[in-house]
C-alpha cells in the first residue's frame, strides 16, 4: 500500500492551508481544552489550532505513519496517534473535533456524525470541511482514465466506491437534531497553478492515492501519463501559462 507523500501534499500547504483559517473564523467563541484533529496529515491543521487555540490539549488523528512522522516533528507539544477516524472514540468528552479535508474519505455521514456530535462536551464544537469535486474536470477525468484503460478491472471498484459528499441540506439534517447552532456553506477557492503536472502533483498528495496504490510501477507510470494528457485537453492556460483549478469546499460548523 502507498502510503502519503508527505512532499507532495505540503508542496501546496498555503493553499489548503485557507480552509482551514476560513474555517476556525466561523467556529462561535470558544475556549476548548481538549480538541481532536481527525485525519491531521503532516500537523499543517493542527499547528493553526494550537496558535488559535493557545494552551489547548491537541490529539490528532491519522491513518498515515508519513503524515504523523511529519505532524510529530512539526508541532511536539501535541499528541498523534495512528487510527482510522471512522472507529475513535474518546475516553471523555471533547470541547472541539476539528475535521479538515478528511470525512469525505469516510462512508456513512449520517450515522459518523451522529457519533462524534454525542463525542462533544455541552456547548463543545463540530467544525468540518470537505472537498465536493467529485464532479469536476480533475476528478471526472480521474475516473474515465481508471476504467479506460488495461488497469480497468483493477481501478473500476475504486472509482465506484468513493465516498458520497451529502448536501448542505443533508448536513443540516444530519446534525441539527444534536446542535444550538448549526452554520453551512461552500466556498469555490481558485487555485492558479502551473499547468497540467501541477494538478497531477496536487492530486498525488491525496485523491489520487486509491488508485495508484492498486497498480504496478509501469501501470501507476501509464496512468499518470494518460491522466496528464486528459487535463491537458480540458484544462485551458491563461496567459501567463497557468491554469485554473476550481476546487469547491463544503464547510458545517455544529456546536452541541
Amino acid at each position: 500500500m502507498i502510503d502519503w507523500n508527505c512532499e507532495l501534499y505540503l508542496k501546496f500547504e498555503r493553499e489548503r492551508a485557507q480552509a482551514a483559517r476560513d474555517m476556525l473564523a466561523r467556529i462561535p467563541p470558544l475556549a476548548p481544552r481538549t480538541i481532536v484533529d481527525l485525519g491531521c496529515g503532516p500537523g499543517n491543521s493542527a499547528a493553526l489550532l494550537a496558535l488559535y487555540f493557545r494552551g489547548a490539549e491537541i490529539l490528532g488523528i491519522d491513518t498515515s505513519e508519513n503524515m504523523l512522522t511529519a505532524a510529530r516533528k512539526r508541532l511536539p507539544s501535541a499528541h498523534f496517534i495512528q487510527q482510522d477516524l471512522a472507529v475513535w472514540a474518546p475516553e471523555e468528552p471533547v470541547d472541539l473535533i476539528f475535521a479538515n479535508a478528511a470525512l469525505h474519505f469516510a462512508q456513512d455521514h449520517e450515522k459518523l456524525l451522529a457519533k462524534f456530535m454525542s463525542f462533544l462536551a455541552p456547548g463543545g464544537v463540530l467544525a468540518v470541511q470537505m472537498p465536493n469535486v467529485l464532479q469536476d474536470a480533475a476528478h471526472a477525468l480521474m475516473r474515465m482514465v481508471s476504467v479506460d484503460g488495461p488497469w480497468a478491472e483493477k481501478l473500476a471498484p475504486v472509482a465506484k466506491s468513493r465516498a458520497v459528499i451529502g448536501t448542505l441540506d443533508d448536513y443540516y439534517a444530519w446534525t441539527s437534531p444534536f446542535a444550538r447552532m448549526v452554520d453551512l456553506w461552500q466556498t469555490t477557492y481558485v487555485h492558479p497553478l502551473d499547468g497540467p503536472d501541477a494538478i497531477v502533483d496536487w492530486f498525488s498528495g491525496s485523491a489520487l492515492l486509491p488508485f495508484l496504490e492498486k497498480l504496478d510501477d509501469d501501470e501507476r507510470a501509464a496512468f499518470l501519463t494518460q491522466y496528464r494528457r486528459e487535463l491537458e485537453m480540458a484544462y485551458t492556460p491563461q496567459a501567463d501559462g497557468k491554469v485554473l483549478l476550481f476546487y469547491p469546499r463544503l464547510f458545517f460548523v455544529a456546536q452541541r
